[in-house]
């Protein structure tokens, strides 16, 4: 009787004992920056896997097409990730692209031929801009380990898809985005746009205004230096 008694007594002081521990867990929270970069990002990967699927079943040069349907693949597996992590973290995730990326799906819907293969990659060129200075920030500026290493590996994705898109819009015609000194946009930052795209900066797969084959946009490029880059349209 008296070993039930200790071993209770144990077993309370056990539980005692985890309570902090488990209090300061359940305390826990992802900072804005990660949670809004995984909502974005997820947004981003939304898109990408919507205008990639355009792509094969609309575009008109075989690369657009092979391009688009490497877009759909790899953004579909990095969104496996942004779900897992945000199920980790408890981060609700958009049901749906930002409006203005789903007004640029609606308005590449209507392009067929060569027309919409220089819309497609005028405007995926913007988002992966955005995208890829969106990362950079954080990589940076991330204070939860597993969305910054969720950033890390994504990083060379983006930044080969960017790639493939700058040789593409050379093929065709298409200007790509100039290089700029401005600073890296932070996901939710104020003044800065983030993967869900804003009025006046391009988003990824998402404008106000619908992108033209022979503009240029304001985005700088994603070679910035004040983020760094250690490692989805």
């Amino acid at each position: 009787m008296l070993g039930l008694k200790r071993l209770g007594l144990l077993a309370a002081l056990v539980v005692v004992g985890l309570a902090p521990a488990a209090a300061v867990q359940a305390a826990a929270q992802p900072s804005t920056q990660d949670t809004q970069y995984l909502q974005a990002l997820h947004q981003v990967n939304l898109t990408e896997m919507e205008t990639g699927k355009l792509a094969q079943d609309k575009g008109q040069n075989q690369q657009v097409k092979d391009l688009g349907a490497q877009f759909v693949t790899d953004h579909t597996q990095l969104d496996q990730t942004v779900q897992s992590t945000a199920q980790q973290l408890n981060v609700q995730l958009p049901g749906a692209p930002t409006a203005d990326q789903q007004g640029v799906v609606d308005r590449l819907k209507n392009l067929s031929g060569a027309e919409f293969d220089k819309a497609w990659v005028t405007a995926e060129l913007a988002g992966h801009v955005q995208a890829i200075q969106a990362t950079q920030t954080e990589i940076s500026q991330g204070s939860e380990q597993s969305v910054v290493q969720l950033a890390q590996n994504a990083l060379p994705v983006l930044q080969a898809h960017y790639d493939a898109l700058v040789a593409l819009a050379q093929t065709l015609g298409v200007p790509v985005p100039q290089t700029s000194a401005s600073g890296t946009p932070s996901p939710g930052g104020s003044g800065t746009p983030s993967p869900g795209g804003s009025a006046t900066t391009p988003a990824p797969g998402g404008t106000t205004e619908a992108p033209t084959p022979g503009g240029t946009t304001e985005s700088p490029a994603p070679e910035n230096t004040e983020a760094p880059a250690p490692s989805v349209s």
